[in-house]
């Protein structure tokens, strides 16, 4: 199968957030298992290519005030994947991706419309895939333009989409004066397509004509079927649910692992933990402990910055959580409200808290090795990858049993051994501190923290299974349009005609 991806983001050339961490792994995945895989990505300022070849030198784009004229570029093949980049400096060379101080760019309904439809119009090119794979609101409107200005287009009477859902809290809202600009027809603003309370919804588009619906852990994809967790659009997949599955996200060992990892000062394994204290060591003097007592449990995180990830419940206990025993380390940027909070919390708490602002890889790895416990305390959480890595690093998480964080982690008990971290299901500081306070006291029993550490580090959620399932969505989503094609045409299962997929290059 051709499987061709349309994502905002991809590691290594683009990242926010996990939405980057899975497109860059579950196509390489894909491509493991012998299908054909694609990724369609936005050419960032930040994207770095070496030696980029011009494949497509100019497509257009309609607008209604002028044409907007954007060219492809090959990324060529890594592990089997070939990526292409829509590169239109206007709208792609900025310095962040999304947003700046002030907000969201306003012109991002235009940006990632231009995006959707430059990779539509490439691909009749570069070759037609059998499926579409769309990620977030971003590229959403893949689906919608396939079943509404391209439906009579020939070259995509047998083309799929599946559109994951990573986080349902970003839907690309617009006011319906777009619609207009972006030349997408008035019809499309309806209770069942694109209206949303007056405004026009990208994703809410992209649920409704998406042939199936993902999201990136089982508990989420149930969780935003209600109105808590549904952001507005829950009553839209309850009506659809047959067609929404949730496949958990995997992690990249290659990259994930303390038997391997670059960045820290010694490496590691489940037979042999010596090196993990002197990533602990390591790790507390990146934070400016000169004199820390290494003999104390060291709390991690690493987080965007934001509403969701629950820090609103470290606040409420920080005054009691700093007489416990422990050091807390953080690492993130996002909202300035979190970034005052825990700065207010590393001046009020010297020898407790210590905050770096900013977004760091090589740091988040030292974390990942040198913190004996990982802090998510979050609202909601679509999947989480932060809980995996710590699991595999043996850095046992303290998680809210919310979406992926309550798939992954199995609450440990002390009496026969089992499980691999702590958890909390009510939304509350009192309830987060009576965790922590559980993880603490586990680990002043060296023995039995040596197990759990290890119960972590022996899970396994490579991509390998991920993958697997998502060719599973892949092949049901193909019976719905050949279905489809057969019952429109009159003709016989036995007698389609296998798509023909173009391999033509420029």
């Amino acid at each position: 199968m051709h499987i061709a991806f349309a994502a905002s983001e991809c590691v290594p050339y683009s990242k926010t957030g996990g939405l980057a961490d899975v497109v860059g792994a579950l196509p390489r995945a894909l491509a493991a298992l012998g299908h054909q895989v694609s990724v369609y990505l936005p050419k960032y300022r930040q994207t770095k290519l070496i030696d980029p070849q011009t494949v497509i030198r100019s497509v257009t784009i309609p607008f209604d005030d002028k044409h907007r004229f954007c060219s492809i570029l090959s990324g060529g093949y890594q592990s089997g994947v070939r990526f292409y980049f829509v590169d239109y400096p206007p709208y792609f060379d900025r310095d962040t991706l999304y947003t700046t101080t002030a907000g969201d760019f306003i012109d991002n309904a235009e940006r990632f419309t231009l995006f959707s439809r430059a990779v539509i119009e490439a691909s009749k090119i570069l070759g037609v895939p059998h499926l579409f794979h769309c990620h977030d609101w971003q590229t959403a409107l893949i689906p919608v333009l396939l079943k509404s200005l391209y439906k009579e287009d020939p070259a995509f009477r047998d083309v799929n989409t599946v559109l994951t859902i990573h986080n349902i809290g970003y839907q690309g809202l617009f006011s319906s004066e777009i619609l207009p600009l972006l030349m997408l027809p008035w019809d499309l603003f309806t209770m069942d397509k694109l209206e949303f309370y007056g405004q026009v919804n990208f994703l809410k588009g992209g649920l409704a004509d998406a042939d199936f619906v993902t999201t990136v852990s089982k508990k989420y994809s149930q969780e935003i079927q209600t109105a808590e967790y549904g952001f507005g659009l829950d009553g839209l997949l309850r009506g659809r649910s047959a067609t929404v599955t949730g496949i958990l996200n995997g992690v990249d060992y290659d990259e994930w692992s303390p038997q391997t990892d670059g960045y820290v000062v010694s490496r590691y394994k489940s037979e042999d933990l010596s090196g993990k204290a002197k990533c602990k060591q390591d790790l507390l003097k990146e934070f400016g402990f000169k004199d820390a007592n290494t003999t104390l449990p060291v709390i991690g995180i690493v987080s965007r910055f934001a509403g969701q990830k629950g820090f609103d419940l470290i606040a409420q206990v920080m005054d009691r959580l700093a007489r416990e025993e422990m050091i807390l380390v953080v690492l993130g940027s996002g909202e300035k409200l979190y970034e005052d909070m825990f700065a207010r919390m590393a001046k009020q708490f010297p020898g407790k808290v210590a905050l770096k602002i900013a977004y760091d890889n090589k740091i988040a790895h030292k974390i990942e090795a040198g913190a004996d416990m990982f802090l998510m305390p979050s609202r909601y959480e679509p999947c989480g990858l932060n809980q995996i890595f710590s699991l595999k690093y043996g850095t046992v998480p303290i998680v809210r049993a919310t979406g992926g964080l309550d798939d992954t982690i199995e609450p440990w008990d002390a009496r026969t051994a089992s499980g691999t971290g702590f958890k909390f299901t009510e939304y509350t500081g009192e309830a987060l501190l009576a965790a922590i306070k559980s993880a603490l006291a586990a680990f002043r029993d060296p023995t039995s923290w040596q197990k759990l550490m290890k119960n972590g580090m022996a899970k396994d959620f490579s991509w390998n299974t991920a993958a697997k399932e998502y060719v599973k969505v892949y092949e049901k989503a193909r019976k719905v349009r050949t279905t489809d094609s057969v019952a429109s045409s009159g003709t016989s299962a036995g007698s389609i005609a296998v798509p023909v997929v173009s391999k033509t290059t420029i």
